[in-house]
């Protein structure tokens, strides 16, 4: 099984963009595509709506996407091509409860790609991806955490950077691509990703 895990800094940079794009791009492989949303205070993890409920049975929620109309997250990666797609939601903290459930999916996965880096307290990818948009200054505490664990970095071209008190350099070595939008995802990313994925099932 290979496990891809696509994280970046902040909210709109492009992460689901880059999921649908790999998924896109190598249709050989049965893609289970997870998109992880952790909710803050007051939002239920059921349903996404806001709530008051702190019962331990709406503390997370893993339901299987089956819209193919495109118009939310996890309908584009089906659209892009996955074999299956699962919307995690969890409150905020709390992606641990629902790790279990969600290990059944990847066990029966043969081919895995996973928006989110909070997973990364819970698997150890094949390859992590992370996408970095330096004109947004905004950096998540979870980006932070396991940005010396990436593969790859995907950077918007930018003119200079808005971050403070963030340093690249246990990063500064690895391997980058330069991205434009709305092309997330360009052939040398693509070919970086599949020889990793070959490497592995190698080994």
């Amino acid at each position: 099984m290979a496990i891809v895990v696509v994280g970046g800094h902040s909210r709109n940079v492009g992460k689901t963009s880059v999921v649908a794009g790999l998924i896109a791009a190598m249709p050989e492989r049965a893609w289970l595509a997870v998109k992880i949303t952790q909710y803050g205070h007051g939002i239920c993890s059921a349903n996404g709506e806001p709530c008051d409920c702190v019962t331990a049975d709406h503390a997370s929620a893993i339901t299987e996407e089956r819209d193919r109309s495109g118009e939310t997250d996890t309908s584009r990666f089906l659209v892009a091509g996955a074999k299956k797609v699962l919307w995690v939601r969890t409150q905020q903290g709390f992606l641990a409860e629902a790790m279990p459930k969600l290990r059944q999916h990847l066990a029966a996965a043969r081919d895995v790609i996973i928006e989110s880096n909070s997973v990364m307290r819970f698997v150890r990818p094949d390859l992590y991806v992370v996408v970095l948009d330096p004109e947004n200054e905004d950096f998540k505490n979870s980006a932070r955490e396991f940005l010396d664990r990436a593969d790859a970095l995907l950077l918007h071209k930018s003119e200079g950077t808005q971050w403070k008190q963030v340093s690249l350099k246990p990063v500064i070595a690895k391997p980058s691509f330069v991205i434009e939008p709305p092309r997330y995802v360009t052939p040398e990313l693509v070919e970086f990703v599949q020889q990793k994925l070959a490497s592995m099932q190698k080994a």
